[in-house]
This record gives C-alpha cells, sequence and structure tokens, in this order.
C-alpha cells in the first residue's frame, strides 16, 4: 500500500522541531483561523523560517535554496519577463543549456509553470524559496533601474555617474581575486561559470545598467597592458568613465560572452551575440561584437532602445518646410526614397520612423534588414541569412509574391540589390532604403557607379535625404554670446557686414551634461527632390556640381546651411556642425 505524503507539520515533529501537543494546538488555531500551518508555526515561534523552507520543500520532493545567498544568472533573467516573475511570485536561478532552473514559493501552482515554459521556451525545473527572499530578488533584479542609477528628480535629471554604482563596482573588484578562482585556462562552460560568480556578475551588470542610465549607444570594454579600459559613447562622443585591474579582464569578457550566448572556449576568432534585458521598465536589446586582439578580446555593445523608433518624426529636428517636403514624398504610391550618410547618422532611426508614420492596416509593408534592429508592431520583417542564402535580393524577389505596398531594403550595397529594388518601384510599390554616401545628390552618382542605368534612376527615384546627427546644446547651462559674421561666412551666413555681431548659444558645462555643454542629439537633413530638370541630369550623366546647382535651385538646403539655420536657432553650436558636417572637398 501507498505510504501517505507527510505534511509540513507532522514532518517537524518528526525532525523533533515542535511536539505533538504543539502541532496539535497549531491545528486547532488554524481551523479557527484559515492560517496557513508552517506560517502559524513560524509566527509562534516554534520553528524558523529557515526550517519551514526545507520540511515544504520535503514535501514536494523539491530542494530548497536559499534565495537570498544563491547567485542569480542573468542569462536565466533575461527569458523570463518581469510581469511573469511578478505575477507568480517566481525568480530564475539559472539557465543550463536548454533548462531553467526557477525559484518558486508554490510549487502546485500549474498556471506559473505553463506560463515559465512558453515565455522562456526552455524546459523548466523547480526549487523551493522563502516568499519574502523572492520578492527581494525580483525587486533587486528586475527593477534593478529604480535604485542603481542617479535620481533625475535630485539633481534636475542630472546624468553624472551615480558614486553608489561605481562604488559597487570598486566593491566587487576587491572581492575579486583570481588566486581564489579555478584556472582560466579550463575550456569548458562549467569552469568558466565557477569563474566569473558574484563579483565579476555585479561588474558586468553595473556597467550595463550605468551605460543606459548615461544614455550611451555603446559600451567599449577594451584590454590593456595595465588596465581594462571601459568607455561610453554618449551623443556620439567616446568618453572614458573607468579602468579596471587587468586581471578582471579574462573574467569579465567571459561573462559577457555567456550573457550574449558566445562560444567561451573560442578565443581566436570574432564572434558576435545579443543579450535582451529589461531596465527601468523598458525593453533593451543588446548588439555584443567581441574581437580578438594582441592584449585579448574587446567587446563592443551597441545599446537598442526598442522605444526610441516610436518618437515620430516630429521629434528628429525637421524644420517645419523640410519636414512638409518628407511628407509629400512618403505618402507616393510608388518609388524610391533613399536615406544616405555614415554609420551612426540616424539612418535607421529615420527610416522606422517614416515607417511608423505610414504603417497602417490599409497598407502591407515587409522589410529586409541585416540585423533586424527594432520590431515595428504590424510591420513584417526579415532577418538577412546569408549562410542560408537569404540576401537583400532574394528577399526582394520574394517580396514581389507577397503583395507588398511598402518595402524597406536595409541597406542597397550591390547592383543586383539595386536592380531588384528599382524593379520594385516600377511595378507599383513605395521602396525605402539607405546608402553610403556624402550628400543627397551623391546617391545618384553611386547608383551609377555601381551599373544601375541612369533612366531606371531618374524613372524611379523620388527623392534622397543625407543626414548627420549632432549634439544639443545642453538646457541646463545653455548661455548666450556674440560672434561676428565674418565667423559663419564658411557656413553660407551673409550678414549685412564682416563686423555684423551675432547672437549664438553654447553650454557652458554642468553636471547634467558631464561638463560637455552638450546634452542630446539632433538630426542634421539634407533633402533632394527629383524634378524634371534633375531627372534630364542624370539621365545625361550631368557632373555631380551640375545635380547639386539644379537641387538647390529646387529648393533644397544642403547639410551646412541646415546645420545653419539650427546653430542661429541656438540649438546647436558651429563647432559641433563642422565637427560632423564638413568634410575635406564639401
Amino acid at each position: 500500500m501507498a505510504m501517505m505524503k507527510q505534511d509540513v507539520g507532522e514532518l517537524c515533529v518528526q525532525a523533533k522541531l515542535i511536539t505533538p501537543e504543539q502541532l496539535q494546538e497549531a491545528r486547532e488555531e488554524q481551523k479557527a483561523n484559515g492560517q496557513d500551518l508552517g506560517d502559524l508555526l513560524v509566527d509562534k515561534g516554534w520553528i524558523s523560517g529557515t526550517h519551514l523552507l526545507q520540511a515544504r520543500a520535503r514535501v514536494h520532493g523539491l530542494k530548497a535554496v536559499d534565495v537570498g545567498a544563491a547567485p542569480i544568472d542573468s542569462s536565466a533573467i533575461n527569458v523570463v519577463p518581469s510581469h511573469v516573475a511578478r505575477r507568480h511570485g517566481v525568480i530564475p536561478i539559472v539557465k543550463q543549456g536548454d533548462a531553467l532552473v526557477v525559484a518558486v514559493t508554490d510549487p502546485t501552482n500549474v498556471l506559473a509553470l505553463d506560463e515559465l515554459k512558453s515565455s522562456s521556451g526552455l524546459k523548466v525545473q523547480m526549487v523551493l524559496g522563502s516568499k519574502d527572499a523572492i520578492e527581494a530578488a525580483i525587486d533587486k533584479h528586475y527593477g534593478a533601474a529604480q535604485t542603481n542609477g542617479p535620481s533625475p528628480a535630485a539633481d534636475g535629471g542630472s546624468n553624472a555617474p551615480a558614486p553608489s554604482s561605481w562604488a559597487s563596482v570598486s566593491s566587487a573588484v576587491s572581492e575579486y581575486t583570481p588566486s581564489s578562482m579555478s584556472s582560466l585556462d579550463a575550456e569548458t562552460a562549467e569552469s568558466v561559470k565557477d569563474e566569473v560568480q558574484a563579483p565579476i556578475i555585479r561588474i558586468a551588470h553595473t556597467v550595463i545598467q550605468q551605460a543606459i542610465n548615461d544614455g550611451a549607444s555603446d559600451i567599449h570594454v577594451e584590454p590593456g597592458l595595465r588596465h581594462v579600459r571601459i568607455r561610453f559613447r554618449i551623443d556620439g562622443v567616446l568618453h572614458e568613465v573607468m579602468t579596471l585591474p587587468r586581471h578582471i579582464h579574462p573574467p569579465l569578457t567571459s561573462r559577457y560572452k555567456i550573457m550574449s550566448e558566445m562560444n567561451i572556449a573560442e578565443r581566436r576568432v570574432p564572434q558576435d551575440g545579443r543579450i535582451a534585458i529589461q531596465f527601468n521598465n523598458k525593453d533593451f536589446d543588446l548588439r555584443v561584437s567581441c574581437l580578438p586582439t594582441m592584449l585579448g578580446e574587446k567587446i563592443v555593445m551597441r545599446i537598442l532602445d526598442k522605444t526610441s523608433v516610436m518618437i515620430g518624426l516630429n521629434k528628429l529636428g525637421f524644420f517645419p518646410d523640410t519636414m512638409a517636403q518628407l511628407e509629400s514624398v512618403i505618402t507616393q504610391p510608388n518609388g524610391m526614397i533613399l536615406s544616405t550618410g555614415p554609420t551612426g547618422a540616424g539612418k535607421t532611426t529615420t527610416q522606422y520612423s517614416v515607417l511608423n508614420k505610414i504603417n497602417s492596416v490599409e497598407v502591407n509593408i515587409l522589410t529586409i534588414e541585416d540585423p533586424v534592429e527594432y520590431q515595428l508592431p504590424g510591420v513584417s520583417q526579415v532577418h538577412v541569412n546569408r549562410k542560408a542564402g537569404l540576401t537583400f535580393a532574394t528577399a526582394l524577389r520574394s517580396f514581389m509574391r507577397q503583395d507588398p505596398d511598402i518595402i524597406m531594403v536595409g541597406e542597397i550595397r550591390d547592383l543586383e540589390t539595386a536592380e531588384m529594388a528599382i524593379q520594385a518601384s516600377l511595378t507599383g510599390h513605395l521602396v525605402l532604403s539607405t546608402l553610403h554616401t556624402n550628400d543627397a545628390p551623391s546617391s545618384v552618382t553611386r547608383l551609377v557607379d555601381m551599373g544601375v542605368e541612369p533612366f531606371l534612376i531618374s524613372a524611379t527615384m523620388i527623392g534622397a535625404m543625407a543626414q548627420r546627427l549632432g549634439r544639443r546644446i545642453c538646457e541646463r547651462c545653455k548661455e548666450p554670446y556674440e560672434v561676428e559674421a565674418g565667423d559663419l561666412s564658411a557656413f553660407g551666413f551673409q550678414g549685412d557686414s564682416e563686423d555684423e555681431k551675432i547672437q549664438l548659444w553654447r553650454g557652458r558645462g554642468c553636471d547634467v551634461c558631464r561638463q560637455t555643454g552638450y546634452k542630446g542629439r539632433i538630426g542634421i537633413y539634407e533633402l533632394l527632390l527629383m524634378n524634371e530638370e534633375i531627372s534630364e541630369l542624370v539621365v545625361r550623366r550631368a557632373p555631380l556640381a551640375e545635380v547639386k546647382r539644379a537641387a538647390r535651385a529646387n529648393g533644397m538646403k544642403t547639410l551646412q546651411e541646415d546645420g545653419l539655420r539650427k546653430v542661429l536657432a541656438g540649438i546647436t553650436t558651429p563647432e559641433e556642425v563642422r565637427r560632423v558636417v564638413f568634410t575635406a572637398g564639401h
């Protein structure tokens, strides 16, 4: 005959933690008030919370875990959404292959188990933890942004590094001693996992959290001869924020490789990975690149804020006249619109904002990207996979059978992709794409250089927009100053006289802007709209200078002119426009 399962009270009696008489008294009291028997025994002071946890674990045949002391792996946290953890009172502990170990308070909650499986896509193994410890762990790991960074209210939105955050790093560095860890030469996941316990995990997490707090777009972890340099790219400019001892580099690199699911045993070739995190109640994707150098592996993480593409075209820095021209182009039923500029100029954000603007239930939008950086609701997005034979060109061929209205091609890199994009626009589709050129008129000559027939460009291209990202003047420390009109002549400014005084603005430098005088960024744009004159010039392969003159006669404001308008409006400075716009020969 099968043995009946013992309850918490009987196990406590068996372990001689309470007497049979005390158990009977507790049972009678339980009948009167309906309180949980185990909690009642703790409240009476007859057993400890640890004893209760161990007894409950034995009842359910699970392992008891001290959640407060257990090292919690961020790769486990990353696969379980915050709302799932909070709703069911669970905390992921560690991810091991296709299994996820989760601490729970109620092992009988079948709904929790099902939702954990579906949200993580992993096999779930339960362990038992105390309710208070699990709630504290949820607040620590899912709500860390509330306490781990500078308080905007306390200092008017200051984004200076939070002393508590960097103090946490310093404390973790002092705790970590290589001699106390296993050898770094062991090439197995377990040895590396043992090596990067709590101190290294704290350092890795704090660096990411502080970068997000500071509004950084990239994190650089760079090995040196004696130190590891941590740099953040903030508003397009790199800032050194911290140096760590050299011995921290190998375990820290391994930690980031584990988080981004790279091969930690491979240190000879470049690798790429991704980390998905929730921070400050927002979702972020980190694109991670690992590069072997002479001094060790360099890690660079691009921070992608999934909500940034929803800010709208009106927040990108267009003047009303340029915005009106752009809106007239993006509402055309067919044709090709190109965005041009160097890497990091904000082309992707602009194109996503355009898609978000024209997205509706009446249109079918398809994109082919390398990689898909942001997910847009209602848009079918395809990721390039060259190993499987999925390129920009092959995807475009398939798109034609998907009844599209609007197509976005991440980048036109070769003749085949260019011809497919042009073919799509010729057959009644609106095509958006990007090119790497210095200005808008150069996009025409770039396509011709690729081998595209000029008459096809003339027939399909309806607009090209070049852009740059410049830093905004900090609103907290903004102050006026005067310059002579002659100082702005390089921008095309013509005053009444060379000596005429013009009032401009600059940032003095404060804690909000890290003493730089700049906070945030603004787009600088050059929008070329095709007309009959420009089309004729394209068909007869006219020199670029002629195309530029015709475009300006048609109302195009150059990058320098748009930059000047933003300087005179007190949005940015002449020095910043020179830095991002002026290039040799232009």
